[in-house]
């Protein structure tokens, strides 16, 4: 029988799931899969991407631990693509190769003022509270009042984190650092600003009804902007998770919170069109209102508000990052691919290349969506079994002797086991389930048992 050796770039959900599936498909040849990430830690945005304190969220981790622990997939962490292993390399060594390296850029917002200092990508402030290894360890948390521009779930997790008191995030997995620098936030109000209405917001129920109910915060809403057209109705009638939502702005309109020290503010019908600056930092935000246009969509009013902020935080979108030697549509964000086989510039195929998630299909849908885009790519690739390359050194052992030779201190899964289980130890000493450990080298040791 005949074997792929196939290469998986990102150890993520979407890497994970596709490593999954295809182990688990239908086939006629044997299948040896490796797992590369350029983190020491496994489940890529589950891991970096969600906010501390939603534990049910993180227990996907949980799905895809038992996926990596049953041994047939091999885990290579701290493995950089492009610079420890080349695609030549993968060629070498592999029959192809699935990229799933996600999106964790920010997209950007191009008006003026938003390179003013106080202006950040929402982006790099959620990989900083969960710790990632390559973001600095301090953040400037200065403003008392905040702006956050956008309408989905980042947003509100960004407005959370921002307003939440730092001591209800003590029973989480946040290091010292993160929560030193929350404390001393003098932050009193942080506004989210949605260019639509509420009946066309990008949350997700549950999303907001615990951004609307954090202890210690008044979430406010404001009267003027609960309108509705046609097409509101038309979505509020036919989609019960827009139900929910409405009814729940609602509510809150109807129902006004007590006072509190802090205040979280919901804004809809606001599009953001210049930050305003001094001395070169932020120092508020002007916005244009906008209305309805009877099918659900906006158009602008020529109304502009200005609010005084010392922070803004836009929140519109990850955005995929280019890879060495794989084609990259810059205005998508996302590898050229036609459904999820890596296309050259004249839209052919390229042999042996290809993509899932996000890198493949743009930053939207939750984590389970990746499931569907790995069953379209891996099923594109065993059709393909004719064009695979053909690697000179397809044993098993050769990729560990190409990373030896070149010093590249990988991570296994057995590494892993130990940073993780040294985790939960300093967790349980915190009184928590975990503690997030977030210096590399630190990392590294404690996997190698240092």
């Amino acid at each position: 029988m005949s074997k792929l050796r196939l290469a998986v770039v990102g150890a993520g959900p979407a890497g994970i799931y596709a490593s999954d599936l295809i182990i688990k498909a239908e086939r006629d040849f044997d299948v040896s899969i490796d797992l590369f990430d350029l983190l020491p830690a496994p489940y890529g945005l589950v891991r970096y991407g969600v906010a501390p304190d939603h534990p049910r969220i993180k227990g996907i981790i949980r799905a895809l631990y038992e996926v990596l622990d049953r041994g047939d997939i091999r885990f290579f962490g701290n493995v950089e693509y492009g610079k420890d292993l080349t695609l030549d390399d993968l060629k070498k060594h592999y029959n192809a190769v699935i990229f799933a390296t996600g999106a964790i850029a920010d997209a950007n917002l191009a008006i003026p003022g938003i390179d003013l200092d106080g202006s950040f990508g929402a982006a790099d402030f959620v990989n900083w509270y969960d710790a990632h290894p390559d973001f600095p360890l301090e953040w400037p948390l200065h403003a008392k009042e905040i702006a956050v521009i956008g309408n989905g779930n980042v947003a509100l997790d960004v407005a959370r984190i921002l307003i939440k008191r730092p001591d209800d995030l003590l029973a989480t997995d946040i290091p010292d650092h993160v929560y030193e620098g929350l404390k001393s936030s003098p932050v009193t109000d942080v506004h989210v600003f949605g260019r639509r209405g509420p009946a066309q917001v990008k949350f997700s129920p549950l999303e907001l009804r615990e951004a609307l109910h954090v202890e210690g915060v008044q979430s406010i809403v404001y009267e003027e902007d609960f309108k509705y057209d046609e097409g509101s109705r038309a979505a509020i009638d036919s989609n019960n998770q827009i139900r929910v939502m409405v009814k729940t702005l609602e509510d809150l309109k109807d129902n006004p919170l007590p006072a509190q020290e802090r205040r979280l503010h919901l804004h809809f019908f606001s599009s953001p069109v210049e930050v305003l600056g001094e001395d070169g930092k932020v120092s508020g935000i002007r916005f244009e209102r906008t209305e309805l246009d009877g099918n659900g969509g906006v158009r602008p009013t020529g109304e502009y508000r200005e609010f005084p902020v010392q922070a803004v935080y836009r929140a519109v979108g990850y955005f995929g990052s280019e890879l060495p030697e794989v084609p990259f549509d810059a205005q998508s964000g996302v590898i050229a691919n036609r459904d999820g086989r890596v296309v050259d510039e004249a839209g052919e195929h390229i042999p042996g290349v290809y993509c899932t998630g996000w890198i493949k299909r743009g930053p939207v849908g939750l984590i389970g969506h990746t499931k569907a885009d790995a069953i379209e790519t891996i099923g594109h690739l065993i059709s393909d079994r004719a064009s695979w390359w053909q690697p000179q050194a397809a044993d098993e052992q050769a990729i560990l002797d190409t990373l030896s030779e070149r010093g590249v201190e990988y991570m296994d899964w057995q590494d892993w086991l130990r940073l993780d289980a040294e985790e939960k130890r300093q967790g349980v000493e915190r009184g928590r389930e975990r503690y997030k450990l977030h210096n590399r080298t630190e990392m590294l040791k404690v996997s190698k048992g240092e």
